[in-house]
């Protein structure tokens, strides 16, 4: 459904981020991530007019992974930018990137390393697109969505056990209670892994129960909800 007709208006700025995966013959995997800004009509900057056609920005990072989603490799490249010269000397902070894990806090870790004036605000607001840009480049091709998480080895009984309860090291498919669609009370999981209705893993209600003593607590509780969290 597309979305409702707009009040009459006129474009005065457009930025697109692109992010193209690619499997290497070696065995590793590219993301390709671009940033692009254009303004229609010709923009005085610090450095001078930025003719119209010409982008502000267009900003290009590549991380290469391995299968389990480790970062081995980072690039960054400024092509175009407000300050040539300048804005370019954050290029090699990105190599920090390399040893992180795309599935383990790799948002948090990548803006705790790029933050502020470690980075460029504008190359670092493209590390959020790369974890789901990488899960779905994997899946049908490194990662059985049905069974398992991007990254891990599956067994030959993940998912498979009989009956209602989660038996031990049973895990449901990983994008499951992830967004309001794939809820676990949701028609698609009705539909789809009915095996999943209505269930909530055990993980996931701990780290629920965590939550809620974190917001109930009261000075000192901290190490208490720490507690519920791993019991």
């Amino acid at each position: 459904m597309p979305l409702p007709t707009p009040v009459r208006r006129q474009l005065r700025h457009q930025r697109a981020i692109r992010a193209v995966a690619y499997e290497r013959e070696d065995g590793l995997w590219d993301i390709d991530a671009c940033l692009t800004d254009h303004k229609p009509r010709d923009v005085p900057l610090a450095a001078g007019v930025r003719p119209n056609g010409l982008p502000i920005h267009e900003l290009w990072l590549r991380i290469t992974i391995d299968r389990k989603l480790n970062v081995v490799d980072a690039e960054a490249s400024s092509d175009w930018v407000p300050y040539d010269g300048q804005c370019q000397n954050a290029q090699p902070a990105y190599r920090a990137l390399i040893g992180l894990n795309l599935l383990q806090n790799f948002r948090r870790e990548a803006g705790r390393l790029l933050a502020g004036t470690a980075g460029c605000t504008h190359l670092t607001e493209m590390l959020g697109v790369l974890p789901t840009v990488a899960i779905q480049a994997f899946v049908g091709e490194v990662w059985d969505a049905s069974n398992g998480s991007p990254g891990e080895e599956p067994g030959p009984e993940l998912g498979k056990t009989a009956g209602g309860n989660e038996s031990v090291g049973e895990k449901p498919p990983f994008q499951l209670g992830r967004c309001h669609a794939l809820r676990f009370d949701g028609e698609a999981v009705k539909q789809f892994y009915p095996r999943w209705y209505g269930h909530v893993p055990r993980s996931i209600e701990r780290g629920a129960q965590a939550t809620s003593v974190r917001d109930s607590r009261g000075p000192g509780q901290e190490g208490r909800a720490d507690a519920v969290a791993h019991e």
